[in-house]
């Protein structure tokens, strides 16, 4: 293409870096205000998927910590509409709960989906044997399944 603006990034491409790079930057107290200002933004994938990233990264940075829950809540008022944001938080809440060891049922985990389970597999803060247990017997798929059996060999508790 000879065309001069075809090296141009896209304005969505543009927007997207941006968004990406204000909702790491935000204060706390501005937080849902910018996730919903993000998800006004006209090209709905897009924000969607820059918040799907912030919601991630922030989730990830709290889970083991008392702050989550408040997060989770505040979030969840301004993703309301957004079906996929809004089970990505509710997993996200699922493994804050097994991570910390509260209440939580054997049909949940292993009815979550494959990101769960394999994020549950591979993360640190989730040491629960039973959880393990329930995913080496229940996970979705091989992998989480094989994970959830070498991180209970590792505890010595593969029964």
């Amino acid at each position: 293409m000879n065309s001069p603006y075809a090296n141009e990034e896209p304005a969505e491409h543009r927007r997207f870096a941006r968004y990406l790079k204000a909702l790491e930057a935000v204060a706390e107290a501005s937080e849902v205000e910018l996730v919903a200002a993000v998800l006004r933004d006209e090209d709905a994938a897009m924000a969607n998927s820059a918040v799907l990233r912030h919601l991630d990264r922030r989730a990830a940075g709290l889970l083991s910590g008392p702050r989550f829950t408040a997060w989770a809540q505040a979030v969840a008022e301004v993703i309301a509409r957004r079906e996929f944001l809004t089970l990505r938080l509710r997993e996200w809440t699922l493994l804050h709960t097994v991570a910390l060891g509260g209440s939580w049922d054997a049909e949940s985990l292993a009815g979550a989906s494959d990101w769960l389970q394999r994020k549950a597999t591979s993360t640190e803060a989730v040491t629960s044997v039973e959880a393990l247990r329930v995913l080496a017997a229940q996970g979705r798929t091989r992998r989480v399944r094989h994970a959830a059996r070498v991180r209970l060999q590792h505890t010595g508790r593969l029964d």
